[in-house]
């Protein structure tokens, strides 16, 4: 059978992954992307970003996480690139709020995840980097980490192209109809894979507006104290503190200690600036203050503006256009796509050339708002 002549619009992780999968399936792909891989109005820029198994009740997306840390681990080996540092992910449970890691603790004894679980004073001795006069116990996934992500997407950018694949520049719009088109005249393709993340919904007003919402995240890095490594990866986790509506990674290769407070925010992805808003630096700040003692007067030194496409049920799309049979989405990141990236791609992949239908939790229809106890997410 003849390679499938196949379009993947959209050079984030999600494309890139799903892209790299086909071409290495033999298949004849071109990504196209409006900016240069790797570049910052994405979603998947930034320094780093957590990998953890973590999903509440969902054995899914457990499953999933934990095939893509191996997946990740092969493709640091294969590239030689330091992809993935495993220093751990310490999940607080808040006091009288611990559906969600009360849940995930039993998901992690089915799917057999290994993992610890703290007590208040434990925490206290095992990482006094953190105060937790509000944490009834933590879990610690030890297998766990973080993802040097703008170094994952020219991995596998690179990766791609020595597989044969073609990257290419252009701006891919919609017409009335919603079908794909470049430089005014339709995509032609036997399958167009559209990745955009956030642009999706604007590029679909009619297939995915509906079912999405696209929000800001202000993240701000914080000097590590002077002479003391106490905040670095070696020595401290990654976090998740749902308690508080945050989370965080430690400082590696001298990034300084990333934390966001999640505070949805508007934003117009063509026109507004990539600048974090005032007072999410002072809620951050107050954040910081209040968990690690240990950063009080420590300054900003750095600062990222990411955004994510959020799905009401927080499940990814992928799904066929309704009227255009060779259109197939993948995205919705809800923001725990980039560490399922190698698992995800791989699956979008089997989807466009046929190998099998896509998950129900993952098409367009259907989609309805879940409980924080049922989310994946925990949201």
């Amino acid at each position: 059978m003849a390679p499938s002549n196949i379009i993947v619009v959209g050079g984030g992780i999600a494309g890139t992954m799903t892209a790299l999968e086909l071409q290495r399936k033999g298949e004849q792909v071109t990504l196209i992307d409006r900016w240069e891989p790797g570049h910052s109005r994405a979603s998947s820029t930034d320094y780093n970003r957590v990998i953890r198994a973590i999903s509440g009740r969902d054995e899914f997306y457990t499953r999933w996480a934990r095939e893509s840390r191996l997946r990740w681990l092969e493709l640091q080996a294969e590239s030689g690139q330091n992809l993935m540092y495993e220093c751990g992910a310490l999940i607080l449970a808040s006091e009288g709020h611990c559906d969600w890691e009360d849940a995930t603790s039993q998901t992690f004894d089915t799917v057999g995840v290994p993992y610890f679980k703290y007590s208040q004073s434990e925490i206290q001795q095992r990482f006094p980097q953190f105060r937790v006069p509000d944490i009834a116990y933590a879990l610690f996934e030890p297998e766990a980490g973080m993802l040097m992500a703008h170094r994952c997407v020219l991995t596998c950018i690179d990766l791609f192209k020595r597989a044969g694949g073609v990257v290419k520049r252009g701006r891919v719009t919609t017409d009335g109809s919603e079908r794909p088109m470049l430089d005014g005249k339709p995509l032609e393709a036997d399958v167009i894979i559209i990745a955009t993340g956030p642009w999706m919904s604007e590029m679909f007003p009619r297939t995915i507006k509906p079912i999405t919402t696209v929000i800001g995240v202000n993240v701000i890095y914080t000097s590590t104290p002077d002479g003391s490594d106490a905040f670095d990866m070696e020595n401290m986790p990654c976090w998740i503190d749902h308690g508080k509506s945050s989370f965080g990674l430690p400082s590696s290769e001298g990034s300084g200690v990333k934390a966001a407070v999640v505070i949805p925010d508007k934003i117009d992805l063509d026109n507004d600036e990539r600048l974090i808003r005032r007072e999410c630096l002072s809620r951050t700040r107050s954040y910081i203050q209040h968990r690690f003692p240990g950063l009080v007067g420590e300054k900003v030194v750095d600062s990222k503006f990411n955004q994510i496409i959020l799905t009401p049920d927080t499940h990814f799309i992928v799904d066929w256009h309704p009227e255009h049979d060779n259109v197939l989405f993948a995205g919705g990141c809800s923001g725990h796509l980039f560490k399922h990236a190698p698992v995800f791609g791989s699956f979008v992949a089997g989807v466009a050339v046929g190998d099998y239908g896509t998950a129900d939790r993952f098409k367009v229809a259907g989609r309805r708002k879940l409980s924080p106890k049922e989310s994946p997410s925990g949201r």
